[in-house]
């Protein structure tokens, strides 16, 4: 199988790294002629066009959006309340993610023009914000449950200070889980093509290996299945405690509230089940397990992992329309900044 230069490294989340993994799989070392097919056509139109303008796109927008809702929450910094807090670390964490975008378009388009210090720290940068983006937001599902369903034996623990320690243990661990791609990352010569670097596992061998297949794992564990376990849950039990609470003027407030939950919930799943799906596949693919895979399912196999990644990504355009522009307080001080 042809890979161009632009190709992402198994639409790896941390950066746009060649995708050549499958050649340097040992299952698939046996010289087969499986990759000789001509197929680099259609994905270097994937990688060449479609990636670059989805990704300027999510970009711009999430630039735009998370600006914004940063602006407004460190105007008001000495006022936040719990969940403003939290808004606030994750719009910070998916700034610093979508910070990481311009390099990886430059790659798709120049290859590698960087050296290994940028190389490692831009790949440390996006898995880090990337983990702490997904994890900030079981956190935000997790505070509103116990504001609602717990309102009374939560008033000690909801706290500024206690939020702001939560939200730094959480940087710390992200960070710890983060390290070894600035251990493992390294500029080095393209296997598929010579005159080409890459941005990849290039050293430290079977050690690189096992902290590829283990970082696909925390991506499926950590940056999905458990904040959509946690916020099912928690806005499931929202929902519930709303729906049985007092009937009175506030109804109105309150089935907004549950239609709120419920479309959190549905907008995560949505934009990040296809890629979740498509990556298992993909890692089942790489390490044998379906070795009669043909070369023109390969080539399909990485182009939705393409289309489903830059799905995903267009969450950190969501995020402020769903956890911040919905509030009324938020909006007003919104049209106030905007005014001046």
């Amino acid at each position: 199988m042809t890979y161009d230069k632009g190709s992402f490294e198994d639409g790896d989340l941390f950066f746009g790294f060649d995708n050549y993994s499958d050649l340097e799989s040992p299952n698939n070392s046996s010289g087969d002629t499986e990759y000789t097919c001509n197929d680099g056509a259609g994905l270097q139109l994937f990688h060449t066009v479609f990636q670059p303008l989805v990704y300027s796109l999510v970009f711009f927008l999430g630039l735009t959006g998370n600006g914004l809702m940063l602006t407004v929450l460190l105007k008001r910094r000495g006022l936040l309340r719990i969940t403003e807090i939290y808004l606030l670390h994750l719009g910070l964490a998916d700034l610093m993610l979508l910070a990481t975008f311009p390099f990886a378009l430059a790659q798709v388009s120049f290859g590698v023009v960087f050296g290994d210090v940028l190389c490692k720290l831009i790949g440390l940068l996006n898995r880090l914000n990337f983990l702490c983006g997904s994890l900030l937001l079981a956190c935000i599902g997790f505070d509103r449950y116990l504001a609602i369903v717990h309102a009374i034996t939560s008033l000690q623990s909801r706290r500024p200070r206690n939020v702001h320690l939560t939200c730094l243990a959480l940087w710390l661990v992200c960070l710890a889980l983060s390290v070894p791609n600035a251990v493992f990352l390294s500029v080095g010569e393209s296997p598929i093509d010579p005159t080409q670097l890459s941005c990849f596992f290039h050293s430290h061998g079977l050690h690189a290996n096992n902290w590829d297949l283990t970082e696909r794992l925390l991506t499926h564990v950590l940056c999905f299945f458990l904040p959509l376990g946690v916020m099912t849950y928690c806005y499931a039990a929202v929902a519930i405690t709303l729906h049985h609470s007092q009937r009175g003027q506030r109804s109105l407030e309150k089935e907004g509230a549950i239609r709120l939950a419920a479309l959190v919930t549905a907008v995560f799943c949505l934009c990040w089940l296809p890629y979740n799906i498509t990556m298992l596949v993909k890692t089942l693919v790489d390490r044998g397990l379906d070795s009669g895979l043909s070369c023109q399912s390969r080539t399909s196999l990485d182009k939705a992992l393409v289309v489903t990644e830059s799905l995903g990504y267009t969450h950190c355009c969501l995020n402020p329309l769903l956890y911040a522009f919905t509030g009324v307080r938020f909006r007003q001080d919104l049209l106030r900044l905007l005014a001046h």
